[in-house]
């Protein structure tokens, strides 16, 4: 893990690096930390639901660190892109993803029952059907906000995925560590999303060919 977060870092250093010779720019790092362990997620029975099998416990803990503006708005359109997300095992996999305006997102059925995925979001309101395995539904994702997804057949699956008008995101990893890398030099306002509820947001300088240090923490003592 120590080598991998090393690689990364030295990655970022040098996309920096080669970035700040036409213009300033820098990096943000840090870990969301949450108080208090989350409670692992108990499987509902669904009307699709024939053994009664229980799902695997899900984590919660991934978040997405992004600034609210970059220096156009967070929710303007930049350039997509095209990722997916699997459902498996009675789950969407990743649970979260963070897009850019006009990305497409599929969604193969790599489970042995059918599925359907569905969101009602303001953001993005569709309805992919019922389809068996070994099926890909997609859903091109043009307008910036948070939509939730959900299946219609196991009411226990759902994900969220998070469409931004600027590429400057990171989710964290399972540790809480995240960076965002290639940051124009400047003030901002630092934004974490999570599902487990909300941190403070943090003005943060980036300079020119550095790396600034941002820490947040969710939940509260008991």
């Amino acid at each position: 893990m120590l080598a991998f977060r090393l690689l990364v870092l030295g990655a970022a250093l040098v996309a920096i690096g080669a970035a700040s010779r036409s213009s300033d720019r820098g990096a943000i790092r840090g870990r969301v930390l949450f108080v208090t362990p989350p409670v692992a997620a108990e499987h509902r029975p669904a009307i699709g639901d024939l053994g009664g099998a229980r799902t695997t416990p899900i984590d919660r803990r991934q978040s997405v660190v992004y600034l609210e503006s970059a220096p156009q708005p967070a929710f303007d359109e930049v350039k997509a892109g095209h990722f997916r997300m699997d459902q498996r095992d009675e789950q969407f996999v990743p649970r979260l993803l963070g897009v850019t305006v006009g990305t497409v997102v599929d969604f193969p059925n790599n489970d042995i029952q059918f599925h359907n995925v569905f969101s009602l979001s303001r953001a993005k309101s569709f309805d992919l059907g019922r389809y068996p395995p070994g099926r890909t539904g997609s859903v091109r994702f043009d307008r910036p906000g948070i939509v939730r997804v959900f299946c219609d057949i196991h009411s226990h699956m759902s994900a969220y995925i998070l469409v931004f008008g600027h590429s400057y995101f990171a989710l964290t990893d399972k540790d809480g560590r995240y960076i965002i890398p290639l940051v124009p030099a400047g003030s901002y306002n630092l934004m974490v999303w999570s599902e487990l509820g909300q941190a403070d947001q943090r003005r943060i300088t980036v300079a020119d060919n550095t790396i600034a240090e941002a820490d947040f923490q969710i939940g509260r003592q008991q």
